[in-house]
């Protein structure tokens, strides 16, 4: 019955654009540019190599090579599912167009929930399963089908397998797919990157198989993550290494000694990004070694977040060797035992930091003229977000101001002549970092201290805020003291899609409205449509019905 509904239904369409709603490889535009009539090929004289650069244009996030989850590498301003659907139509043209196509598709898949245009409107209700007795139906996994339809293609042809370098799905599929998932990494040799679930840096019974796949099958992979409850596996990748080639590792509460921390790490010679969080145990031992342990390996980014028990001691004994302090250019300290009057000795060993954040709760001010400046020659990014518990009424300024003030010193003093961004959890910095005016009839040179560079500045009272933006000039001959641009927030809105693309065509159809932080929030209005100007006319994109097509 319902599938004589299906060919009545399609006998009765009317005209050619609503025909091919059903031809999945029909254009969904016509070309504006004049067809070759004369028959030959001429992108058959293009390397191949050429030819792949300019099918990738048609899908640009394909060429994403960074290690981040589905969630964290979304693309603005365009439809993730289109694109690959459009480059596939590509591969139709030719067998050249095949292997190029092929070679972009599978280098870095993505599994997107839904498609991030208008077409979702009516996909989402093509995707139900509707019955007479139940009109409103449920919908379809769409994701999950993709995963399964994914493992069938990369079991079946050997050669698309081994193109596939990163795998990355929403977090729902990966959490239920887990079956599916380890019967696709099987077949995946030559994978780097790969969404997993929570389960599996843990070591939870549910995700052992998948796991020994990992192990067993993919020898390159980049980025691993091991959180509490990981303890016995992680201790014993110094026996069995499974990957050599591993890049980034987060390790999160995790119960280990400092020798065992050190002989894990020496055993990835590639690793060069480390994240190290909620480790109280850990001290400054790690950084020391001897005949019989192995050293602590030179680490280009190292991410530290409640460690107590490292301190700028065991820092400079880690930065004495060489290969260590010429390597070392990012640097995170939040809540550890390195406090902030002992900071410059960080920046005095580490001659190569291009960026530093440091994080600290203080209980009491200190005075800056008892302690060295603040300075780096090197230093690009400077996150400085010192706080302090909320002062009383009687106090006259909280302790975190006394560590402004000698970081605006020891700018003000020219230490830093490659900084060019500072965020700062204080309001009263930008006033800070403005030398005294001069006297009206002083000489005209601009004075020999201050800025002597362009500085972006972002404050914030307290963290939950957004971080405003001020930009600071040098002086000059005409302008002695310098000057500041007022300090205004930071807008991730584009003016000419007003909220952006991921609302359509109702962006104007929303308000804005506090979101108890200082911040706003953007939620559609209950009201009728508002006018819209002739500015945002001109942006509106024409959809025809025949872009409307059912893409799976």
């Amino acid at each position: 019955m319902k599938f004589l509904q299906h060919i009545r239904s399609k006998s009765r369409l009317k005209n050619g654009d609503e025909a091919q709603i059903y031809d999945y490889h029909a254009p969904t535009t016509r070309s504006p540019y004049n067809i070759n009539q004369s028959g030959r090929d001429l992108t058959s004289r293009l390397p191949l190599k050429l030819l792949t650069g300019v099918l990738s244009n048609i899908c640009p996030h394909a060429l994403d090579d960074n290690y981040s989850s589905l969630e964290e590498s979304m693309r603005d301003g365009g439809c993730m599912l289109c694109d690959m659907r459009d480059l596939a139509q590509c591969a139709l043209v030719s067998r050249r167009f095949l292997v190029a196509t092929q070679t972009i598709l599978y280098h870095n898949v993505r599994i997107d929930p839904v498609h991030y245009c208008e077409r979702e409107v009516d996909l989402a209700d093509k995707r139900k399963r509707k019955s007479f007795f139940e009109r409103n139906g449920e919908p379809v996994d769409a994701p999950k089908q993709r995963v399964e339809q994914f493992s069938r293609t990369v079991r079946d042809n050997q050669s698309l397998a081994i193109q596939v370098e990163f795998l990355k799905m929403p977090f729902m599929t990966r959490e239920t797919c887990i079956a599916d998932l380890a019967r696709i990494v099987s077949v995946l040799p030559n994978l780097k990157y790969v969404d997993l679930p929570d389960g599996i840096y843990s070591d939870d019974r549910s995700c052992t198989t998948l796991k020994q796949e990992l192990e067993a099958r993919c020898p390159d992979l980049r980025k691993m993550k091991y959180i509490h409850g990981a303890e016995r596996s992680f201790a014993l990748l110094s026996q069995s290494r499974p990957w050599q080639n591993l890049e980034i590792l987060e390790l999160s509460r995790l119960q280990v000694e400092p020798n065992t921390l050190v002989s894990v790490l020496a055993s990835f010679p590639a690793l060069h990004e480390l994240s190290l969080e909620d480790s109280p145990a850990i001290d400054d031992s790690v950084f020391q070694h001897d005949a019989l342990t192995p050293a602590f390996p030179p680490i280009t980014k190292l991410i530290l977040q409640n460690t107590p028990g490292l301190t700028a001691g065991g820092f400079e004994a880690y930065l004495t060797r060489p290969e260590t302090r010429e390597i070392l250019t990012h640097l995170v300290l939040l809540d550890t035992g390195v406090l902030p009057f002992k900071l410059h000795r960080i920046l005095v060993a580490s001659p190569n930091l291009r960026s530093l954040r440091i994080g600290q709760m203080i209980q009491r001010a200190f005075t800056p003229s008892a302690v060295p400046p603040l300075a780096s020659r090197s230093l690009e990014t400077f996150h400085f977000e010192i706080e302090s518990p909320s002062a009383s009424p009687q106090d006259l300024q909280p302790p975190s101001e006394s560590y402004y003030q000698y970081l605006s010193s020891s700018i003000l003093a020219g230490n830093f002549p490659s900084l060019v961004s500072l965020y700062a959890l204080s309001t009263s910095l930008p006033d800070l970092l403005l030398p005294p005016p001069a006297a009206p009839f002083a000489n005209s040179k601009p004075p020999s201290f201050g800025l002597r560079q362009r500085l972006l500045l972002y404050t914030k009272s307290i963290p939950e805020h957004d971080w405003y933006l001020t930009v600071i000039s040098p002086p000059t001959s005409a302008n002695r003291r310098g000057s500041a641009t007022a300090t205004r927030p930071i807008s991730f809105y584009n003016g000419s899609t007003q909220l952006g693309p991921q609302w359509g065509h109702k962006a104007k159809d929303s308000v804005i409205v506090g979101n108890g932080f200082g911040g706003f929030l953007a939620v559609p209005s209950e009201d009728g449509p508002r006018p819209s100007s002739s500015v945002g006319h001109k942006h509106k994109h024409s959809w025809s019905k025949s872009s409307r097509g059912w893409m799976g």
